[in-house]
């Protein structure tokens, strides 16, 4: 492991320039989101047509996400060292390949193919561009985490009601090829112009509220610590709930028989199914850089447990009267809210603990955590068969509930002793340098 000099100049480059970084990253995320969140409109269109039941279908959702997250660090481990440019025209090129395959898929085997080739595109682009966030603003790193996180949660939000028109007008064949194309395009030429800061950029100001390394530790070494698997659980108990309603939320609705039910609020009137989805993603793509501004000034753990905990109760929410078509919108509304946050908070935390030379190589492989819970998604079909959908809620409250207590009685003292102890270390050793040079 190495020690930052903190002394160091920030670089010209570290002014407007980064923000404009940042911004390109996010409209990346932003057309790539469509691969996880606009899914659910196109389970029952594909069940309709070729009857291979919802489960099987959702399989290849599962993998989808496991291929995207467990593939990340391997893709990370090319931008830490060629750069962000290449890696993400090639997950351009995937992503475009992917829904024109899926366009075409006249069996179970070539959705699953598909499937690979667009999780494979979308986390090349997808860690890519928060690995990227994080070298560019270490001293905004939730902030700058969850804006870049917010383009893949809110994205989807602007093509919802394109893509359900396209499904019901022309088919959801056409709808994956063009909207496919259409993505694919705008994110190989964005890649062109992004590029990581040539040098480190220092952390401006110590914060008393959020303990940071001053030591940037290999991934080899990050493996090796139990901080690491500590946040690894913590993120898959949050993330199986919120991957299985944002998969499941169209069946859910069909399901309580209010997909169609017209639902107003503010002014606005839709179905209930396509306003949830809509309200979801603006919610969703709001809350992750609000929740990780507020983190970069409250500390992680706080923020975590405030989010953990909210979302337990709109579960919970959810589980009891779900069934109302206007609880059903909130309720989604408000959880997806204070889920998405984990998509910033865990790789800004990552980043402060395992520091920023390695930080999207790092923050890659906790991230693989969201693939090992999509393994529980195909589960809560079965479980909803056969006990109902709030038996599936009742244990994401659970696992919720759980980790809101994990990350302020748990995380939060285990992470300061390793920063902690860490920082004392580091120092001794630079002391005993400096004395040999003398």
């Amino acid at each position: 492991m190495t020690v930052n000099q903190q002394s160091a100049p920030v670089p010209v480059e570290g002014g407007a320039f980064r923000w404009l970084q940042l911004a390109m990253g996010i409209v990346c995320m932003a057309m790539i989101a469509n691969l996880q969140y606009g899914w659910t409109l196109f389970v029952d269109p594909i069940d309709a047509k070729f009857h291979w039941g919802r489960a099987a279908i959702q399989f290849a959702f599962t993998i989808f996400v496991v291929t995207e997250t467990w593939l990340v660090p391997v893709e990370a481990w090319f931008v830490d060292r060629y750069g962000p440019r290449v890696v993400i025209m090639f997950g351009a090129v995937m992503i475009t390949l992917a829904w024109v395959l899926n366009s075409f898929a006249s069996s179970l085997p070539m959705l699953y193919v598909a499937a690979v080739v667009a999780g494979i595109g979308a986390g090349s682009v997808y860690g890519t561009c928060v690995g990227n966030a994080l070298k560019w603003f270490p001293d905004r790193r939730g902030l700058a985490a969850g804006a870049t996180a917010a383009g893949f949660g809110a994205g989807a939000a602007l093509t919802v009601v394109p893509i359900a028109s396209m499904i019901a007008s022309s088919g959801y064949q056409q709808a994956f090829l063009t909207f496919g194309i259409g993505q694919g395009l705008i994110v190989f030429v964005i890649a062109l112009f992004l590029r990581p800061p040539s040098q480190a950029v220092p952390v401006r100001k110590k914060k008393l509220n959020l303990p940071q390394t001053k030591v940037d530790f290999m991934p080899s070494q990050v493996l090796r610590k139990p901080v690491f698997w500590l946040l690894y659980i913590v993120f898959v108990m949050v993330a199986s709930g919120g991957l299985m309603t944002a998969a499941q939320i169209a069946p859910i609705a069909h399901d309580y028989k209010i997909a169609s039910v017209p639902v107003s609020l503010l002014g606005f009137q839709m179905a209930a199914l396509t306003f949830a989805i809509s309200l979801d993603r603006i919610f969703d793509g709001f809350g992750r850089p609000f929740f990780g501004w507020v983190s970069d000034n409250i500390g992680r753990e706080n923020t975590m447990f405030i989010a953990f905990g909210t979302a337990a109760v709109m579960l919970l929410t959810l589980a009891t009267y779900g069934q109302n078509p206007v609880v059903f919108v909130l309720a989604t509304a408000v959880y997806f809210a204070v889920f998405g946050e984990i998509y910033s908070l865990f790789p800004a935390t990552c980043g402060d603990t395992f520091g920023s030379k390695f930080a999207t190589t790092n923050a890659g492989m906790l991230y693989t955590a969201k693939g090992t819970a999509s393994l529980l998604v195909p589960l809560a079909s079965v479980a909803a068969a056969t006990w109902g959908w709030q038996s599936v809620f009742v244990i994401a409250v659970a696992l919720n509930a759980t980790a809101a207590l994990l990350a302020v009685f748990v995380i939060k003292p285990v992470r300061a002793a390793f920063i902690n102890g860490h920082q004392d270390a580091s120092a001794t050793e630079s002391g005993v340098q400096k004395a040999k040079i003398a």
